[in-house]
């Protein structure tokens, strides 16, 4: 009995012994698949490495590029509840608001969240926003980088381009439209791990792959001062909205497409009305006034209804039913000649003419061209109406105010590409954005090519109505237009705004104006074609006032960009 201490330590030995190595049998033998697959589990990785968005890029004159649409590492700061102290919540809240110029209140209320280890405090940092941060080395506080949508020029031709979402999917305008061919493809990397989650063997990997970059038709320094003048159109007549669009009538190629106001697409998620990224150029329809008088003079050239001097004899009204159309402010012209009814804008002879063609002709050419479809421009959700209202067999009234461009709605893409039509000698043409895809080695990519231009009016017709959009900006009524040296072609609409459009149930129209001017230059050899479109011009009375001046101003901006020789 001496050793039964012993012998009981040792007993406790073996059978502790015994326990352990029937633990290791149950878990290395009985139980080992499990464990080695759970082993792997936690051993083996899966990394998907993110693909990189393609570019976007405008160009100049000599065809430069510059970024539009570019990727960068922007910093955002996030904060972990569970490491901030109670007594040090406020503090963190009041340093952050001055830092961020975001709300104490709701910085604090993020901190109380003591379970959570990531709560976002703010994105798409700027630097000074940085340095402040590391300067003041917060608890709780970090900062971490990521890779997102830049767009160095801010505001310039925002809703041209849309904007990339929070989830790397492309909203509005390009990003949108191109959207699948943009984000590229993702990668992914497989491999084994240690304990302390270094990687001790790579299975596999596939490279993420960047994608292809477009090059636009827009100039950046067309575009910048279209822009530009828009805003000092604010400035001085106070719209509500104004568009201005750029063509090349040959190809339909896009030069500028601006509008106001914009939106600076680094910061979409601060802007809480959505209707200021549509496209007012494509994505919202007006009715035109008197701009539209030259596509009722093509018919009746076209049809050899008329000629540029047919004589109409002005009485000052028409009367249709119990319904009576008058010139602007009332005015009575006696003998006039269809050339002159264009100059002068008489809507008692557009009423005329679209008599003397008829419904089904006056139908057939706003079809032809392109008013009852869309224009096919690459950019996201452009819309048109089909104007059923002016379908043959229709009331005469909506005819006879159709041709002076009130009771028809169109879009600004729609009438600049008509009046790109008579510019180029009659060709419909489809307007666009992009005129080069490329690839990481700067090879262009296969483009589908545009369907083979159909002929809408002939050469003859166009060339009469380019003489006659001559004569109306010779015209004392469209002085503010006309150039020194160069011959242009040009009209004006004033076109009262709907009820409805204003969001009104009622008929008729109010006191508002939208003012338009479209025309080309040089008028005998057409390089680009100008839209100018001005909603709600405050002291203006016609576009001749308010339109025609910054039509002037950037053709002879564009005349003077590309050294265009005079030839008047």
């Amino acid at each position: 009995m001496k050793n039964w201490r012993i012998n009981l330590i040792f007993f406790f030995v073996f059978l502790f012994a015994f326990a352990i190595i029937g633990r290791l049998a149950y878990v290395q033998i009985l139980q080992g698949d499990f464990y080695r697959a759970l082993a792997r589990s936690q051993q083996k990785f899966f990394k998907e490495i993110k693909e990189e968005r393609g570019e976007i890029f405008l160009v100049d004159k000599n065809q430069n590029l510059r970024p539009l649409a570019i990727n960068r590492d922007w910093y955002f700061v996030f904060i972990s509840p569970a490491t901030i102290r109670e007594e040090e919540r406020r503090k963190i809240s009041e340093n952050l608001s001055q830092i961020l110029n975001l709300e104490k209140e709701a910085i604090l209320e993020k901190t109380k969240n003591e379970n959570s280890f990531f709560r976002i405090i703010k994105n798409r940092l700027s630097q000074e926003e940085v340095t402040k941060l590391k300067d003041a080395n917060l608890t709780g506080v970090y900062l971490r980088r990521e890779t997102l949508r830049y767009y160095p020029n801010d505001f310039l031709a925002s809703q041209v381009i849309g904007f990339v979402n929070n989830s790397g999917d492309g909203q509005y305008g390009l990003e949108g439209y191109y959207n699948e061919i943009l984000r590229g493809r993702s990668g992914k990397k497989t491999g084994i791990r240690d304990v302390w989650g270094r990687v001790i063997r790579l299975i596999s990997k596939t490279d993420n792959r960047k994608g292809p970059s477009l090059v636009l038709t827009i100039d950046y320094n067309i575009q910048w001062t279209a822009e530009r003048l828009l805003n000092e159109s604010h400035k001085k007549w106070d719209i509500e909205q104004g568009t201005i669009i750029v063509m090349e009538p040959h190809s339909g190629a896009i030069l500028a497409l601006a509008n106001f106001p914009n939106f600076n697409p680094n910061y979409f998620f601060r802007y809480n009305d959505l209707k200021i990224f549509k496209n007012p150029s494509t994505q919202k329809v007006f009715e035109p006034g008197s701009v539209f008088k030259p596509i009722v003079i093509a018919a009746g050239l076209n049809q050899r209804k008329i000629t540029p001097q047919t004589v109409y004899k002005d009485e000052g009204f028409i009367r249709i039913g119990n319904r009576f159309i008058r010139n602007f402010a009332r005015r009575i012209w006696g003998e006039q000649t269809i050339t002159q009814i264009l100059a002068k804008s008489i809507n008692t002879g557009t009423v005329f003419l679209q008599n003397k063609i008829g419904q089904e002709l006056f139908y057939k050419y706003i079809r032809k061209f392109g008013f009852l479809e869309p224009t096919k421009i690459d950019l996201q959700g452009e819309v048109y109406l089909r104007n059923r209202h002016l379908r043959p067999g229709s009331r005469e009234i909506n005819f006879a105010t159709a041709s002076f461009g009130q009771g028809i709605a169109i879009t600004p893409i729609q009438l600049i590409r008509s009046f790109a039509i008579i510019a180029n000698g009659g060709r419909a043409i489809r307007p666009h954005l992009v005129q080069r895809i490329i690839d990481q080695k700067d090879k262009d990519l296969k483009i589908q090519p545009l369907k083979p231009d159909k002929q809408i009016i002939s050469p003859k017709t166009a060339s009469q109505l380019t003489s006659m959009l001559v004569s109306a900006v010779d015209h004392k009524f469209l002085r503010r237009a006309q150039i020194s040296g160069y011959y242009v072609a040009g009209k004006t609409g004033t076109a009262n705004i709907p009820w409805s459009a204003l969001g009104q149930n009622r008929p008729g129209y109010s006191d508002k104006t939208i003012h338009t001017i479209v025309g080309f230059a040089p008028a005998l050899d057409p390089q680009f074609v100008i839209l100018v479109k001005l909603n709600q011009p405050l002291g203006a009375r016609t576009a001749s006032v308010s339109t025609a001046p910054i039509f002037r101003e950037l053709a002879k901006f564009i005349i003077n960009y590309w050294k265009l020789p005079p030839g008047r």
